[in-house]
């Protein structure tokens, strides 16, 4: 066999190979024991009659056809392992000369991966980001802890406010007809949750325990009930039980009861530092996607539209799967969920179109730093791996093996994104903002000008 590039445009490229007469042969005589049980001939049980028999019946070239497609099946791969395409679509395949006993000449259009035209991706000026943790952002964390120690305690001296919770009866009516749907008896209900028709909360503030309170709403025009929408409705309210959120001083005692720490300051001292962990943690994150998006956006590369396709088919499905880890795992809500999944790819396509370009990016850096993976980085990374799942030890060794048995080439691929990254962001050079670059400027303007008067 024998193959080559005839033209080449952008990612699109047109191959020659061909097909031997004897390899056309062999898939003719595939293609008859393929097909020998599906025909029949008179004198032979089905499926035995030889294949000369078949064929001076029903003619020479009952068995081209298939034929033809088994030798492409087997022919194409090899030509493009030939000439070292990285092919990501199915080919169209043509035929240029067929002559029986002679070479079959093929031609098959088929789409490549892109050339990336990288930019100086080392020394390259990124502006950082720095997350810092102020004074506010310590209380507000310490406000969250009380929130979560706060108790709830009855209240019978006072009126409903904003904040409290409820427990309440009520019966809704559109003119004199009860709706259904719209009772309930020891209904939990915060204010100001806006968990109620609109309107409805704000009615109950004031109102005492044992009270029975009318409320008067209009149904939203968007309202799921189509017997509901846009209507007026009255619901008849009794109000059971108020009881509001105690919240804990923030002491020392409070310190005492939620942590290990025996005064207040220990408390704000840890929980500032536990802060400003997680915000070094997520300035790391945002630099290295600062300096991955500046090189990705400054690469130039055609993404093949059947990638940017198969990407948003991709974040759709995990767009889907949380749906359905959600809960909403019945057939009734499958026509909603496609509704949103459908929305979803509508608004996909620049998120995807980016994620390719990276992966492309990436992978093109790779090949030009020759970015590897040793055997001891991957025996490192199987073992935090298994590590993760903690199986039992005497089942570790075998856990391990299956897993670098099926996933080596992902756990290579992972580990070698993950190295490119750090190189990348090794070699970058982080800058301060432009706001604030120019800040100094200005208060250097400033000066001056106190000066002058």
């Amino acid at each position: 066999m024998s193959s080559k590039l005839l033209k080449k445009e952008k990612n699109l490229v047109t191959i020659e190979f061909t097909v031997t007469p004897e390899e056309f042969e062999s898939a003719v005589n595939k293609a008859y024991l393929k097909a020998k049980n599906n025909i029949n001939v008179q004198g032979f049980r089905k499926g035995k009659a030889p294949r000369h028999i078949i064929e001076k019946k029903y003619g020479k070239s009952i068995f081209y056809d298939d034929a033809l497609d088994l030798a492409v099946q087997e022919e194409y791969p090899k030509a493009v392992k030939e000439l070292n395409l990285d092919v990501i679509n199915s080919p169209k395949v043509d035929i240029v000369k067929f002559e029986v006993g002679e070479e079959i000449v093929l031609t098959a259009d088929v789409e490549v991966m892109p050339e990336v035209e990288l930019p100086e991706y080392k020394g390259i000026e990124v502006e950082k980001t720095e997350i810092n943790v102020s004074d506010e952002d310590v209380e507000k964390e310490l406000k969250a802890i009380q929130e979560k120690n706060a108790r709830i305690v009855e209240v019978n001296d006072r009126a409903v406010q904003k904040g409290d919770f409820l427990t309440i009866d009520y019966a809704g009516f559109v003119g004199e007809e009860q709706f259904e749907g719209g009772t309930a008896e020891n209904q939990s209900l915060e204010i100001g949750s806006n968990t109620f028709i609109p309107g409805f909360e704000e009615q109950l503030i004031g109102k005492s325990k044992g009270e029975e309170v009318k409320v008067n709403v209009t149904f939203p025009e968007e309202y799921h009930s189509e017997e509901l929408k846009g209507k007026d409705a009255v619901f008849n309210v009794t109000i059971h039980e108020i009881k509001s959120k105690e919240l804990p001083a923030i002491d020392d005692e409070f310190a005492k009861d939620v942590s290990e720490f025996d005064t207040l300051e220990e408390l704000k001292a840890d929980t500032r530092n536990s802060l400003e962990q997680k915000a070094a943690d997520s300035s790391k994150v945002a630099n290295d996607n600062n300096v991955i998006t500046k090189i990705v956006n400054e690469a130039k590369v055609d993404v093949p539209e059947v990638l940017i396709q198969r990407e948003i088919d991709y974040l759709a499905r995990n767009y889907e799967q949380q749906f359905r880890q959600q809960g909403f795992t019945g057939h009734e809500y499958d026509d909603l969920i496609n509704n949103f999944v459908n929305q979803y790819k509508e608004g996909a396509r620049s998120q995807a179109e980016f994620n390719v370009k990276a992966e492309l990016v990436l992978e093109a850096v790779i090949k030009k730093e020759n970015i590897t993976v040793s055997e001891e980085e991957l025996t490192k990374e199987v073992e935090e791996v298994a590590a993760s799942y903690n199986v039992e030890e005497d089942r570790l060794e075998a856990f391990k093996e299956s897993l670098l048995q099926s996933n080596k080439s992902y756990i290579e691929e992972t580990l070698q994104k993950r190295k490119v990254i750090n190189m990348l962001v090794e070699n970058a050079v982080f800058v301060e903002p432009k706001e604030k670059a120019e800040e100094p400027a200005e208060e250097a303007n400033e000066e001056s000008k106190e000066e002058e008067k």
